[in-house]
């Protein structure tokens, strides 16, 4: 637990759609502590219950069972006007027939703010978004990008205690949503807001958020920085959602005087070497299972012409791939498991193997990730 303030708690919460056998739970026993001013990512698949906990969060779902809390006070019975809380959906909702300063004035209005004073905030959202020069403009005369930012100036006016923002960038095209996530990321450190973003997208996660919760099934299955979340992922699914991943699967050999994992057997009869793997996320030996998964990512895995060498797997190289900044591998071991590796393309050097080459395949033990299934 974190000694910083918490804004929203979630505490045992659970969703059900509809009643009896045929219920969908779309949340299912969900506890959760999100700080003051964090960025914080709900990442997961469609279905996984990230946007239900966002809707719950504002006020527009309620909770089957357990709390939500704001600063400590319950928010179950609150309706979403009467929450300090903002909300950006993927649609923009400007309206058509006002001015850009009149869509962000129309919310400050609408609580009794005197028209100079909402017209002077509107004027330092503006600013904020960098659109300064836009005020008297209609919508319809702005790009995707600009209009996003006016939905998010008029959210941020009021300057709520927490901005809800539900898939907004999934709209936009691949350059304007990469030049959007730095921008999100600068609103939230000079707004000082807590953000609570949804995305099923793990580069938007990686690159703007300051802790990801990984979600599955209605079930949150880790929570942390977005470099533990890959580099140490606790769970299969977290590995295989967040980046490339490859995984072997194979029997623990255990050390004989500490019964922690010594190496994991694979089903054509080689060994990798576990002296000193991450298991479960924690560096701490703990008694080795009898069977398990490992993890390691494509760019952590060593290539070298084949020696034979008793350390390495032998495998063969089926495809090559490049894509500018790198070159993907695509290997088969002896026992025909299937590997992807992936090699920093530096200085314009010829690729270093080729289709058909014999390689020897290191994994080193730093990189090795001991999994829940």
């Amino acid at each position: 637990m974190s000694d910083r303030d918490v804004v929203i708690s979630a505490r045992a919460v659970s969703k059900r759609f509809g009643t009896g056998p045929h219920a969908v739970h779309a949340l299912d026993d969900v506890s959760v502590d999100i700080f003051q001013n964090e960025f914080f990512t709900m990442l997961g698949p469609s279905g996984c219950g990230k946007t239900t906990l966002l809707r719950l969060i504002g006020g527009f779902e309620q909770a089957s069972d357990g709390e939500i809390a704001l600063e400590g006070k319950a928010l179950n019975d609150l309706p979403p006007f009467k929450r300090p809380i903002n909300t950006v959906f993927q649609s923009y909702a400007l309206f058509p027939h006002l001015t850009v300063r009149q869509n962000i004035t129309f919310g400050l209005e609408m609580q009794n703010m005197p028209k100079d004073a909402a017209n002077r905030r509107a004027d330092e959202m503006l600013e904020l978004v960098r659109l300064a020069q836009f005020g008297d403009r209609q919508p319809s005369q702005l790009s995707g990008g600009q209009q996003q930012r006016i939905a998010l100036a008029r959210a941020l006016a009021p300057a709520p205690k927490v901005l809800l923002l539900d898939e907004p960038l999934s709209a936009l095209d691949l350059k304007l949503r990469k030049e959007m996530q730095i921008e999100l990321k600068r609103l939230q450190t000079e707004t000082g807001i807590t953000f609570v973003f949804v995305t099923h997208d793990q580069e938007e996660a990686l690159a703007m958020s300051d802790r990801i919760a990984v979600m599955q099934a209605g079930k949150i299955l880790q929570i942390g920085s977005p470099r533990k979340i890959y580099e140490n992922p606790t769970h299969r699914f977290v590995a295989d959602f967040i980046g490339d991943s490859n995984f072997l699967q194979g029997d623990i050999l255990p050390d004989a005087t500490t019964g922690i994992p010594a190496s994991l057997a694979l089903p054509g009869g080689q060994n990798v070497s576990l002296a000193g793997v991450i298991q479960n996320g924690s560096s701490s030996p703990t008694p080795a299972p009898a069977r398990a998964t490992i993890a390691i990512r494509p760019e952590r895995i060593m290539l070298q012409p084949r020696t034979n060498s008793e350390t390495a797997l032998h495998g063969r190289i089926d495809d090559v791939v490049y894509f500018g900044t790198d070159t993907t591998y695509h290997i088969s071991l002896d026992d025909q498991t299937r590997l992807l590796t992936r090699v920093q393309n530096r200085d314009g050097a010829a690729m270093p193997f080729a289709r058909g080459d014999q390689v020897d395949v290191t994994l080193p033990a730093a990189a090795i990730r001991i999994l829940v299934d």
